[in-house]
Parts: C-alpha cells; sequence; structure tokens
C-alpha cells in the first residue's frame, strides 16, 4: 500500500528522498548529487512511501513574492514503479495540502515529455518552451 506523506528535512525519510531525486532526475543527467537542494529547508517535502521505502517525491516552495503561489520542483518517481499513478496521487496530496495553505497557484517547469501528466491533473501550458539542464521544458501552471 502506497502511504503519501507530507515530511520534514528533520524526518528519517528524507535521506530516502533526497537519494531518489539524485536517482531518478540527477544522476541521469550528470549533474551532482543533491544540486537541487537550494530551497530544501524553506520547502514542503512530500513522499510517496511504500513497504518503508520512499518511491515518489515532490518538493513544493513558497513562492517569496507571493505567499497565495507556490512552485512545484523535483518530482520522481522511483522507474520500477512508473505508470501506477503514484506521481497522481503525490499531486493530489499536494493540491489539497495547498488549498489548506491558501494556496491559489502551483507553478512548474515541466519537461516535455511529462506535459500530459500534468495536463490530466488539470495544469496548462503558458509561455513559450524553453530549455533547462539540457533538456526541453514547459511552463504549467495550476490555479488551485
Amino acid at each position: 500500500m502506497i502511504t503519501i506523506k507530507n515530511i520534514t528535512t528533520d524526518d528519517p525519510l528524507y535521506a530516502l528522498m533526497r537519494e531518489l531525486r539524485n536517482k531518478i532526475l540527477l544522476r541521469p543527467l550528470g549533474i551532482p548529487d543533491n544540486s537541487w537542494e537550494m530551497y530544501d529547508d524553506i520547502s514542503w517535502h512530500f513522499v510517496a512511501v511504500e513497504n518503508k521505502k520512499v518511491v515518489g517525491c515532490a518538493v513544493l516552495v513558497p513562492a517569496e513574492e507571493k505567499p497565495n503561489k507556490a512552485r512545484l520542483i523535483q518530482m520522481a518517481v522511483d522507474t520500477a514503479v512508473q505508470g501506477k499513478g503514484i506521481g497522481k496521487l503525490l499531486i493530489y496530496k499536494i493540491i489539497a495540502f495547498a488549498k489548506n495553505q491558501d494556496i491559489k497557484e502551483i507553478t512548474c517547469h515541466s519537461r516535455a515529455y511529462a506535459v500530459n501528466f500534468y495536463k490530466k491533473l488539470g495544469f496548462e501550458v503558458y509561455g513559450e518552451p524553453f530549455e533547462e539542464v539540457g533538456i526541453p521544458h514547459n511552463h504549467m501552471k495550476l490555479k488551485v
């Protein structure tokens, strides 16, 4: 059974989350481990846990300039369980959390191949496509 949890950086699951982010998002691109943690201390962290193992994760960063806006970053699902709805469960938990925090909009930089995943969950593309970390991306947003 998959459980979605909101954790802090003090939680023992945080180390497992970091490893998943490195394995799925950074290492395949040759990006150094832990190099996308610059917002971790001010962010909300979400993990999908199955049998005490982190199989999915995402980070929600509050927008400093707009208290009712946040940015979704570092969303990853272990390749062994991709396509089983874990990403969707993470997004549902994040949306519910955002509503409780009075966040009105969530934005993200979606890798081009993930755009349809986000669209199915209510996100929409805005602006022009761009390249980030050597990969085509799109700006996306969701009104909460």
